[in-house]
């Protein structure tokens, strides 16, 4: 078995995802899916650590979500993203079982 090209195979390949940052992320992450829960319906897209570049705040348990640790987004599927919210993912994964904690002032 032959390793793993790291270019595409064919001339034009990279077009077919997009050359934008929100393309790479759905190619790297494996796209966007809906979930319904207790607290209603939700876009949801499950971050790798290698696309992981940033520190963000988890809303679950208001802890630092370091860069490189795979994590999940999630936002309302009434908006169009402009509430997203970066969640450790057993965070996401419990937040129908917590009640709302707010962070210490």
């Amino acid at each position: 078995m032959s390793p793993r090209r790291n270019v595409p195979r064919r001339k034009g390949a990279r077009k077919q995802y997009g050359d934008d940052e929100e393309s790479f992320i759905a190619r790297i992450t494996g796209g966007e899916r809906r979930e319904t829960g207790p607290d209603g319906e939700w876009v949801l897209r499950r971050i790798s650590g290698a696309a992981a570049i940033k520190h963000y705040r988890c809303p679950g348990c208001h802890q630092e979500i370091p860069p490189g640790m795979p994590h999940v987004v999630a936002w309302p599927s009434h908006s169009k993203g402009d509430d997203r919210r970066h969640w450790h993912s057993s965070c996401w994964d419990r937040r129908a079982h917590r009640s709302v904690r707010h962070p210490r002032r």
